[in-house]
């Protein structure tokens, strides 16, 4: 499991943690002073349960920045050991974009020691959500480019709008994609999509990244312009009823499971099962599966 916890300066407002309430749920908020680029949102009892992850950052479009890189860093960690969270939807309150990729502007002021060592932070930023115990959605309405959507393949799954425009794009910037993507997208579409899309860095709608198995679902752009997000939230509410350490074991059997062979896959779903089953018996009792990871 990844020390998120403990990862030094990434955390500095953690102890600054509050509650705020606002609308029909209250809003978590880490430190004050300054607007947060990423807020965290837990639902009400109406859907207890689901927590949601907002990108907010306009004026760059939700690019990884330092800021933005920090905060979700803290974010997730206050999600990782958070019992009451059973599903985490990834969303963007900034209109027609989901996230960016990098800070092209930032970037460009690093030297390549520098850039080198943030897109490593970016890596174990993507592995941090795919880590986190709970299923993990993103709603994907506009732009999800590079980095971008490197967080939504770390995912467990993704719901586009159908005009929403995807791909992993850093081979026309002359760069590779270091967050994940090389790994994560052809584990997801396979190899020969992956390649193309990546040698290319073609960008390609939500319908097509349906036909292709990048996204779960996709759907017609609303009025709002939150459809993909609606769809989420109703995959969401599909899921919190259901026991939440079996979905939890699930989870790890197959992510676990698809990087090894089929014999190793079995023993690992088998260690899954005997956890899962004194669990069903014992509510109280705390999971840890650290061991997974």
């Amino acid at each position: 499991m990844l020390p998120l916890g403990r990862a030094g300066g990434w955390f500095r407002a953690l102890s600054a943690v509050c509650l705020e309430t606002s609308g029909k749920f209250p809003k978590r908020c880490m430190s004050a002073g300054r607007k947060k680029e990423i807020l965290l949102q837990v639902h009400g009892e109406a859907n207890c349960g689901i927590a949601e992850i907002q990108m907010n950052r306009p004026h760059a479009k939700n690019s990884l920045g330092k800021v933005f890189v920090n905060e979700l860093y803290e974010t997730l960690d206050i999600l990782h050991y958070d019992e009451n969270v059973r599903v985490v939807i990834i969303k963007s309150n900034v209109k027609g974009v989901f996230c960016a990729g990098a800070d092209l502007k930032e970037r460009a002021q690093m030297t390549d020691s520098q850039a080198v060592h943030f897109v490593q932070g970016l890596r174990t930023l993507m592995d941090g959500v795919a880590s986190l115990p709970m299923p993990t959605i993103a709603a994907i309405e506009g732009y999800a480019l590079g980095g971008g959507l490197e967080l939504a393949l770390a995912c467990d799954l993704r719901v586009a709008a159908s005009p929403a425009k995807m791909g992993l794009i850093e081979t026309t910037r002359g760069l590779f994609p270091g967050a994940g993507g090389s790994q994560r997208l052809p584990r997801c579409i396979g190899i020969g999509r992956a390649k193309e899309l990546i040698f290319t860095g073609r960008q390609i709608d939500g319908q097509e990244a349906y036909s292709i198995g990048l996204v779960n679902h996709v759907v017609q752009q609303n009025e709002e312009g939150d459809a993909a997000y609606q769809r989420a939230l109703a995959l969401a509410e599909e899921i919190v009823p259901r026991a939440p350490i079996a979905v939890k074991m699930s989870k790890v059997a197959i992510n676990r499971g698809s990087e090894v062979d089929i014999a190793s896959g079995m023993a690992i779903e088998g260690i899954c099962y005997t956890l899962n089953i004194p669990l069903t018996k014992e509510p109280t009792r705390k999971l840890d599966i650290g061991c997974f990871h």
